[in-house]
């Protein structure tokens, strides 16, 4: 677990999807629709200006009555954004999802998004560690490897 981030943002596509700070809660969802994630960036031009989640829309849009198309994203988004470097490790990325109950973490640079890792990559991560940790001790329970 204590491999770094920056592993598993290699094995992603790489993608970071963004939204521009003047846009509607309206477009930001299309975004996110459109590429099928969770969450989107919110940039003010290069600067991170925080990030909107499928959270955000249901407590801060639905759940507050706002009309999504007339909604300023800002209004609505996260700008105290926690974010990470690449050197974070795995286990303390798991630590803030479960501490600060989040799902997405933007991974920044030298002051630039380098990327966003997601609860799903990490436990897919996870899952893959296992597997391949179980296949070897099967291997070497069956005697297929050598000491």
């Amino acid at each position: 677990m204590n491999t770094a981030i920056s592993t598993l943002l290699a094995q992603k596509n790489g993608a970071v999807f963004t939204v521009p700070a003047n846009v509607t809660v309206a477009e930001a969802v299309r975004e996110m629709n459109g590429h099928k994630v969770g969450s989107v960036l919110v940039m003010d031009g290069s600067r991170l200006a925080g990030i909107f989640t499928e959270r955000d829309v249901l407590r801060r849009v639905v759940g507050e009555g706002l009309d999504p198309r007339t909604t300023p994203v800002t209004k609505v988004m996260t700008a105290s954004v926690l974010t990470i470097t690449p050197t974070a490790t795995v286990q303390q990325v798991m630590e803030l999802f479960t501490e600060k109950r989040l799902r997405h973490l933007p991974v920044v640079e030298d002051g630039r998004v380098s990327g966003v890792i997601s609860i799903g990559d990490v436990s897919r991560w996870v899952a893959a560690l296992h597997r391949v940790e179980a296949e070897s001790l099967r291997r070497y329970i069956a005697g297929e490897l050598s000491n």
